[in-house]
């Protein structure tokens, strides 16, 4: 699966799932990059069959859902859709 890397301050693994024509995927990861922070992200709507595939049973892990953006911290957490406080506070800015 290709996962692409944005540079910034560590908090962290972070990864976000997004379409690439998604509004409030792009909005949470212009979010990300306003805070500085560092993360990965995953366009799964422009990978592979193969990994596209892949990225989806990933998402399902944490979101049942299947919704974008979804974005995993530390493969523990989860924050589904666009929230600036919540990914704020998981990050404790």
């Amino acid at each position: 699966m290709k996962v692409n890397h944005v540079e910034g301050t560590d908090k962290g693994n972070l990864l976000i799932y997004t379409l690439s024509t998604c509004i409030w995927c792009k909005k949470t990861k212009a979010f990300l990059d306003s805070l500085g922070v560092g993360y990965d992200f995953v366009e799964v709507d422009a990978a592979s069959e193969e990994d596209r595939e892949a990225a989806l049973t990933e998402i399902k892990r944490f979101n049942p859902q299947c919704s974008f953006p979804t974005l995993v911290v530390n493969d523990k957490q989860c924050i589904v859709g666009y929230d600036e406080a919540k990914i704020k506070g998981v990050l404790g800015l």
